[in-house]
């Protein structure tokens, strides 16, 4: 388990270190300077030259990387020059928002896909499957914004149940906050869902062949009891799998429902800066995204061999 462990986190790493390399070329090949958008085009050049110098732009290349990831690494991720603060605060701001509303839709996704795949592949060529099977498929072709779209329009405005954007902050009270985070939850986590559910169905056809499945079945086990204990858990991999991935898109992919809801959070945070060029706070989330998909597949990883003894041992 142990050179296991080492090698995914020496794999990580190297990932993480060319990802680095990716994100500060791809940004600094972008037409535009930054210190002229941020001052505008009437803006004299001696104006633009300070500011540039301010900025550390007239550094060159490799010093101004060589900065960045340093300053990364240890934590300082430099200063905002939009904002005009520190982009770790910024970061931290955001994630208040974005981390609760992936978990939550997470969350949602998981109770939601998992008993529909089991009972679709319970119910395999039947009227049932069928109609599971075809409202995942719709889950999967529509846009979650027109999700979202919908979901305004019947709980916010119809009925007035939830609000329709926005986010109070924690400030306010866990249940304020959380009834902001609901509507975009629920239209982040069903096309989630959908995709999850096919998944499941998938793996659990592939286990419900198998040899130890009849043999269960001829013991006289309960089919319930043969489906959820044995069926589900040796079907989990490729779930997880989906999971690890689902937590990364709805942490990092989130932008047009935060821009749709109005939520101050990270994706909104990466807009905002791309269209403002500013260039510090894109390098920055960016990375610390990556660096949580890393982490987040490294869990995944270890988590099969939590399921599967056989790869435990191995």
């Amino acid at each position: 388990m142990t050179p296991f462990l080492l090698k995914r986190l020496g794999i990580g790493i190297v990932t993480l270190l060319l990802a680095s390399i990716v994100v500060f070329a791809m940004l600094e090949v972008v037409p535009g300077d930054p210190a002229r958008m941020m001052l505008g085009m009437n803006a004299t050049e001696d104006a633009v030259q300070a500011l540039r110098e301010q900025m550390g732009l007239n550094q060159p290349l490799i010093m101004r990387y060589l900065s960045w990831i340093g300053g990364f690494l240890t934590g300082d991720f430099g200063r905002s020059y939009t904002y005009s603060v520190p982009v770790a605060q910024l970061v931290a701001e955001r994630s208040a928002v974005s981390l609760p509303l992936a978990l939550i839709s997470l969350f949602l996704s998981t109770v939601i896909a998992i008993p529909v795949g089991l009972y679709a592949a319970a119910h395999r060529g039947k009227a049932s499957d069928t109609v599971a099977m075809g409202a995942s498929q719709l889950g999967v072709a529509i846009p979650n914004f027109w999700f979202a779209l919908l979901l305004v329009y019947v709980f916010a405005v119809a009925l007035r149940m939830l609000p329709a954007g926005g986010f109070p902050g924690w400030g306010a009270g866990v249940w304020p906050a959380l009834k902001a985070l609901i509507l975009p939850a629920i239209a982040l986590a069903l096309p989630q869902a959908a995709i999850l559910a096919r998944v499941t169905r998938s793996a659990l056809l592939d286990v419900l062949n198998e040899d130890y499945i009849r043999t269960a079945r001829a013991k006289g086990l309960p089919r319930n009891t043969v489906l959820w204990r044995h069926a589900l858990r040796n079907a989990l991999i490729p779930v997880f799998t989906i999971l690890g991935l689902q937590f990364s898109f709805l942490l990092a992919g989130t932008i047009i429902i935060e821009n749709v809801f109005y939520l101050p959070g990270l994706g909104r945070l990466v807009f905002q800066a791309i269209t403002q060029r500013d260039l510090i706070v894109v390098e920055s989330v960016v990375m610390l995204l990556v660096a949580t998909v890393i982490v987040v597949n490294l869990l995944v990883d270890l988590s099969y061999a939590v399921i599967d003894p056989r790869l435990r041992n191995a």
